[in-house]
């Protein structure tokens, strides 16, 4: 039977949903070719058409263009990320620079641009949804060279794609490098310290590999306990200078991103400059609901003023009770901070993450943030086997609204492999928006990489690993709700630092002993969470909080080091002493030598977050001020809950960010709320 491209046609599928298992390799650049083609065909027949240009025959029209290059491009960066190989890697690296000129060929279009300008200066009667695309229509054409000069045209062109190479480059050496180390261990005597669930997994990633032992690796469901449980402090050294080295000339030098830094750094600079931007940070956050960077720093500032000294005093009880156990010459160094760190949290609260494990097992975990939301919205969650997914360990359900209606699809993504990132994150393959009266539900996508199961037990989360699932669940609820007319304006579409609001509001659920209660049970006895060992954690919860705080502070401060410059890095530039400079207001561990986080840092090198890190911390101002409304009316509250879900949840970008919190709030935020909840502020 002849094969056709699944991307080219309908897919005959439940919900429209991806046939992933018809998926063949060189479906991907068939289809992106002829989507290229479709959408140019789409353009032409826009700038001919003889009639004046309006909001309807111009904006609309583009919005609503032939969506096969769309189709395409989603899935395969998203599998990039989540299921790889060499052959997509190749051909990532084959077509970016392909990809990358054709929008530009769009975006530089001067015909589609007096159109797009015609409209912008006499939009007509618009709705407020109608005129934010409208804005973001003709904002998109300025901020990506539609106004430059030929010549400027030309440059921008190539500093793009410059650009989008060097990115994909940055994220293939991470994975590569991250994936190309391991500690091969064969002697238990050294795993003293190790909760025996961490050495099964360990054991099991030996025998994966084909080795006796136990395996450990860089990524996080592996690398986190060990540097929390190893006695061996020589082994906690080689793990750290492993992990803080990777992708550095010291670290691996055949996966060196220092150089790739640079050029990122310099690339986006180059582009602000064309676009007259004295920085990449003005550039960013004209859009942005910092608007500016004197907001940011004043931000940063405030957190470091009230953080830094209980943060200051945090680190110095850590060194002195490991002082206590080791001596008083003992020097606290960063490979010691979790270990030494954790005995302390035990001998203050008697808690540990390995006590909850046993109560944290994924399947009930699953059942009980479903049912967190079932309880808030009244959606429910369906497991739908006969809908095609890209990987044996991915689920895909059908999320029902309160009144039995379909409103999206989700897969669940959660254990690591050779062929994912590292991290956590949701995405959408497909966004939501209406077309000729149809309502198109997103189909939305939550990738973890928690521990696996073990020969002798099931997969057993920490609470940190709980936190984490609701984030990014907080993320798809955002696209699950979106109800907008326009594709581009819909779900986490939105600023940068006002998308990470519905991801940590849900994170504050983790805390709450009536939601624990719903799904925390012993895996093997069927024994409820104790009361007592919640309200241990409780007590413990504010531990440390000022160190964790200052810390995403110090990456913010290297992400607004690099995009505030105004002056090309060098060749041979000094990143580590960059680094440091940046970061000495905010040190709190020893700089070691040879360590380096830019090179790894793929938040503000590859990734959205450029001149942008800021906004977890901006985020969490607007979470812990947005879940004080809900503690002060009921944490499941409904009727909170349905306003959330109307005013935040279901606008997606059609309005601006200020507007819809305050009408949720009924206020501007402060940092008031985040000062409590941290027990910096009574």
């Amino acid at each position: 039977m002849e094969h056709k491209n699944p991307f080219l046609t309908a897919y005959e599928t439940p919900y429209g949903t991806i046939p992933f298992s018809e998926i063949r390799f060189q479906d991907y650049e068939e289809a992106m070719m002829e989507g290229m083609r479709r959408e140019d065909k789409d353009i032409e027949d826009c700038i001919n058409n003889p009639e004046p240009p309006t909001f309807e025959n111009t904006i609309v029209r583009e919005e609503d263009d032939d969506r096969t290059l769309s189709r395409v491009c989603t899935t395969f960066f998203n599998l990039l990320s989540a299921h790889t190989n060499d052959e997509m890697e190749e051909l990532a690296q084959k077509m970016s620079p392909l990809l990358t000129e054709h929008a530009n060929n769009i975006l530089l279009n001067e015909r589609l641009f007096a159109r797009v300008k015609a409209v912008y200066e006499n939009p007509g009667d618009l709705t407020p949804e109608q005129q934010r695309l409208l804005d973001n229509c003709y904002e998109g054409f300025e901020r990506n060279g539609a106004t430059l000069s030929e010549e400027d045209k030309k440059t921008f062109r190539e500093l793009n794609q410059q650009l989008s190479l060097l990115t994909l480059k940055f994220n293939q050496n991470e994975l590569k490098a991250t994936n190309a180390y391991s500690l091969h261990i064969t002697e238990e005597d050294k795993l003293q310290g190790l909760p025996q669930t961490r050495k099964d997994e360990a054991a099991l990633a030996a025998k994966e590999a084909g080795k006796e032992g136990w395996l450990f690796t860089l990524h996080a469901p592996s690398y986190g306990p060990f540097m929390t449980y190893c006695d061996n402090r020589e082994l906690r050294r080689e793990m750290f200078m492993a992990q803080s080295t990777i992708c550095t000339k010291a670290g691996a030098p055949e996966y060196c991103n220092e150089d790739i830094v640079r050029q990122i750094v310099n690339l986006r600079l180059q582009l602000a400059n064309l676009l007259g931007y004295q920085t990449w940070a003005d550039y960013v956050l004209k859009r942005r609901m910092a608007e500016k960077r004197e907001n940011v720093e004043q931000l940063l500032n405030q957190l470091q003023e009230a953080y830094m000294p209980t943060a200051r005093k945090e680190v110095a009880e850590i060194e002195e009770f490991a002082r206590g156990k080791e001596g008083g010459d003992f020097q606290l160094m960063p490979w010691d901070y979790s270990y030494y760190g954790h005995l302390l949290k035990m001998d203050r609260y008697n808690i540990d993450a390995e006590m909850l494990r046993p109560y944290l097992e994924l399947s009930r975990v699953k059942e009980g943030v479903f049912s967190l939301a079932t309880r808030l919205y009244g959606i429910t969650f369906h497991p739908r086997t006969e809908i095609s997914v890209f990987h044996p360990e991915v689920e895909a359900w059908e999320v029902k609204d309160k009144d039995g209606s379909h409103l999206a699809i989700l897969y669940t993504d959660f254990h690591p492999r050779a062929s994912k990132q590292s991290g956590a994150w949701m995405t959408n393959y497909r966004e939501q928006w209406v077309e000729h009266g149809v309502d198109n539900r997103p189909h939305v996508s939550v990738t973890m990489n928690f521990s696996k199961p073990t020969e002798t037990s099931p997969a057993l989360l920490t609470l940190g690993e709980v936190e984490t699932f609701l984030h990014e669940f907080g993320h798809a609820l955002h696209s699950i709700f979106s109800k907008v007319r326009y594709e581009s304006l819909s779900g986490t579409n939105v600023y940068r630092d006002f998308v990470e609001l519905p991801s940590q509001f849900m994170e504050n659920y983790a805390m709450e002993p009536e939601f624990l209660h719903t799904f925390a049970f012993h895996y093997e006895t069927g024994e409820p969470l104790p009361d007592e060992l919640i309200a241990r954690v409780r007590r413990a919860r504010n531990y440390n909080v000022a160190y964790a705080c200052i810390r995403q502070v110090s990456f913010a401060l290297l992400d607004m080091a690099y995009y505030t410059l105004t002056s090309p890095l060098p060749e041979g530039f000094d990143i580590k002493a960059f680094e440091a400079k940046a970061w000495e207001k905010v040190q709190l561990l020893p700089r070691l030598e040879n360590t380096c986080m830019s090179v790894q840092f793929g938040h503000i090198m590859s990734g959205g977050y450029s001149a942008g890190y800021y906004s977890y911390k901006w985020a969490e101002v607007l979470d812990a001020d947005a879940f004080s409304l809900f503690q002060e009316t009921g944490i499941f509250n409904t009727t909170t809950a349905e306003r959330f879900r109307r005013e935040i949840l279901s606008k997606g970008s059609t309005e601006a960010p200020m507007t819809l919190y305050k009408r949720f709030r009924g206020k501007e935020p402060c940092i008031d709320a985040l000062l409590r909840r941290n027990g910096l502020k009574d």
